[in-house]
């Protein structure tokens, strides 16, 4: 009797479960409904903008990666990987590629492979995604120091301090410099592209002190679209390059290093020794090369997306927020929130929350996504899943929260 009174209690916490289960199977498919679903009033329209690395691949990627023609890539067996790195060398007007799974560690390897040798130094702005988001990794793997310049506000350094950063060669007790890193576009300055002239005189000064030019260029595929331009005539003036796939391109996973045949070939055993040397990554491969000929095309909507949603909140009276519309160069849209009472993450909690007064005067319940980028900056970033009828909505959303805020 112990056994079967054990046996039922068992079946119901098991019936229970199943009933909690398929209730948060519910909850979470409320954020998965399509635009449709939601257009047709079965859940609120969600904008998010908080990232392009948000992007999906599409049914179409996603049928080439089936697809792909795959082989052993450390044994440099993988058709797909070599075909997609010798494309990319070609693109971007060098030597060699090498395909690897991240842009962090795609920054590390360039960076370790050119700083060989201890007491190295590399000059790096102070807002790069190198300095503030890889965790200082090149001196926690690489023992390489960081001398710090500062960044203007277009992503830019100037000149004269960074001829100043570089050490002499004759004193003993000084590092050596021997590498500069820029970064094109540049992601916490806004999506800023760097001017071509900057990046000739950064090289001319690096080619004259001896140093190497590295680009962070996870999206100088961005920075070329937006100056209608071939992406090798930005990185003629770099030495080596990181673009990442997983960002705008809509891949799920990867990045790509390129320069010099013997910086690439060193670059494949600090791979192999940070753990990224990779197997059948054709499958992953297929994908970023879908990207080059599927969404780099209309990476441009991106751009045009931004200037919308910046010109849409800019329209409306209110004192809360702003946005020099010149300064939207790429995908990437920084507002100032320029109120004394009103902070960033009270924009991003508010535009999180749905009222039933916007729902009646928006037509329906709009959810915007985007990130407090510090205590006064709201950052949203605009990729291949926002379509144009979710800026509509989404300027709908922040126009009306702006306007509500502002009687703070």
């Amino acid at each position: 009797m112990l056994f079967t009174a054990l046996t039922k209690s068992c079946q119901k916490l098991l019936r229970h479960s199943s009933k909690l289960h398929l209730l948060r199977l519910s909850q979470s498919s409320y954020h998965m409904a399509s635009q449709n679903e939601l257009q047709n009033g079965q859940g609120h329209w969600i904008v998010d903008m908080r990232s392009d690395t948000l992007t999906k691949p599409t049914p179409s990627m996603r049928q080439a990666m089936a697809n792909a023609e795959v082989g052993d890539d450390v044994f440099g067996e993988d058709p797909t990987v070599n075909e997609l790195q010798k494309r990319c060398a070609d693109l971007f007007g060098k030597e060699a590629a090498l395909f690897v799974p991240t842009g962090t560690m795609g920054n590390l390897i360039s960076i370790m492979t050119h700083c060989q040798g201890r007491g190295i130094e590399a000059i790096i702005g102070d807002n790069s995604h190198i300095m503030r988001y890889e965790q200082g990794g090149i001196a926690q793997f690489a023992g390489v120091m960081s001398a710090i310049i500062h960044n203007k506000p277009d992503g830019t350094v100037d000149l004269e301090e960074l001829k100043s950063k570089i050490r002499p060669l004759d004193d003993p007790h000084q590092p050596h410099t021997k590498l500069i890193c820029l970064e094109n576009t540049h992601n916490c300055c806004g999506g800023k592209i760097l001017p071509i002239s900057f990046l000739k005189e950064v090289y001319n000064i690096a080619q004259e002190n001896n140093l190497i030019v590295h680009l962070d260029g996870a999206r100088v595929l961005n920075a070329a679209i937006a100056l209608n331009i071939p992406v090798s005539d930005i990185l003629q003036y770099a030495d080596s390059v990181n673009m990442c796939f997983s960002k705008g391109l809509a891949a799920p996973v990867g990045s790509i290093i390129a320069g010099t045949r013997p910086f690439i070939d060193t670059a494949v055993r600090v791979r192999k020794a940070l753990g990224g040397g990779l197997r059948q990554s054709g499958i992953l491969a297929a994908a970023a090369l879908y990207s080059l000929d599927n969404i780099v095309p209309h990476l441009g909507n991106d751009h045009v997306h931004a200037k919308k949603l910046a010109k849409g909140i800019m329209s409306v009276d209110q004192n809360v927020a702003f946005i020099n519309i010149e300064d939207v160069h790429t995908n990437i849209l920084m507002i100032t929130i320029v109120s004394e009472t009103v902070s960033a993450e009270m924009v991003i909690k508010r535009l999180a929350q749905v009222t039933a007064a916007e729902e009646n005067e928006l037509g329906c319940g709009i959810v915007v996504k985007g990130m407090a980028w510090g205590l006064k900056l709201v950052r949203f970033v605009t990729h291949n899943d926002v379509s144009t009828a979710d800026i509509e909505k989404g300027v709908l959303k922040v126009q009306f929260v702006l306007k509500e805020l502002s009687f703070l």
